[in-house]
């Protein structure tokens, strides 16, 4: 056979070895198989762009800088999901080289490219007024939906996570103060929140319609039958709620807290207190958080610099 398609040869081995031993899932050896021969005909395509016929891919000449100049090539129009993925199969065909021949890595230092970090989308102050006031509607007075304004009004008015939302217990809310205590939040650190009047109306509400009567030390917000809510419920009644009301769509619990964020900093409040309530280590996350366009910041800085 010769030296030809030498690449190919053991990817195949290599694919043949996975399936046999690992006993990898079909998807997973065909994917790998997919992506490592992609990667040889980038490596065929580049030589040709400097004027080297090939027709084979040496393994043992491949490098570190073959690899990132190909994880570069693809980050111009792949999803960095997929260039994760391919990174993946490349490691992952090196180790198996280096068990078996005992041949060094290439890619051992190569670290795969972070997760773009998408935010959720927010909703407008209409938006939210929408969906608030069609949960107030007269012909839906059940505990239902009580209890699903109570969310909605809880969500919007302290950017409390899902997880905290459907973490609280009576215990935690001082009506008289107007306060919520969220005990060991996301680093596991308590923090003291402000509740609005109509979030404090509306759980005063839900605490004198639930089905199961409430308990000072027993969940806020639990299903008709007692039990505390899950956040995937959370998640399926906000959706439900924001198709009837006719609002945006895409919109997550999650979003809500940002909702909450962006329009807290629209109207003049500064990013430390945001940060405080949110329950954020740093303030670069904040920003990151907040949905600040430019125009805001140059408004901010306009009514606050002395020397404008």
């Amino acid at each position: 056979m010769g030296a030809r398609e030498m690449m190919e040869v053991e990817v195949e081995a290599f694919a043949a070895a996975l399936r046999k031993a690992s006993r990898a899932a079909d998807n997973t050896v065909t994917n790998y198989r997919r992506d490592l021969l992609a990667f040889r005909s980038f490596l065929l395509e580049r030589a040709a762009i400097l004027g080297k016929r090939v027709d084979e891919i040496d393994v043992a000449s491949i490098t570190a800088d073959h690899i990132r100049s190909y994880l570069a090539e693809l980050m111009k129009t792949a999803k960095r999901a997929t260039v994760q993925r391919r990174l993946s199969a490349i490691k992952a065909f090196f180790r198996y080289r280096e068990t078996t021949i005992g041949v060094a890595s290439p890619a051992r230092s190569i670290r795969s490219p972070k997760n773009e970090r998408r935010l959720p989308s927010i909703l407008q102050e209409d938006e939210v007024r929408r969906l608030l006031e069609f949960s107030l509607a007269p012909h839906d007075s059940t505990p239902a939906s009580i209890r699903d304004r109570a969310i909605f009004e809880t969500l919007y008015s302290s950017g409390l996570r899902v997880g905290e939302l459907v973490g609280l217990d009576w215990r935690d809310i001082d009506e008289e103060l107007g306060m919520v205590m969220v005990r060991a939040g996301k680093g596991n650190k308590d923090r003291l929140v402000p509740l609005g009047e109509p979030a404090l109306d509306a759980l005063k509400k839900w605490k004198t319609a639930m089905p199961i009567a409430w308990e000072h030390n027993g969940p806020v917000i639990t299903n008709l039958r007692g039990g505390r809510l899950t956040t995937r419920s959370v998640e399926t009644i906000l959706q439900k709620r924001i198709e009837a009301a006719g609002v945006s769509s895409g919109v997550t619990p999650h979003g809500l807290r940002h909702s909450f964020a962006t329009h807290m900093l629209g109207n003049g409040a500064d990013l430390r207190s945001i940060q405080e309530m949110l329950g954020h280590a740093s303030l670069a996350t904040t920003q990151r958080y907040t949905h600040v366009s430019v125009n805001h910041l140059k408004e901010v800085y306009r009514r606050a610099f002395p020397r404008v």
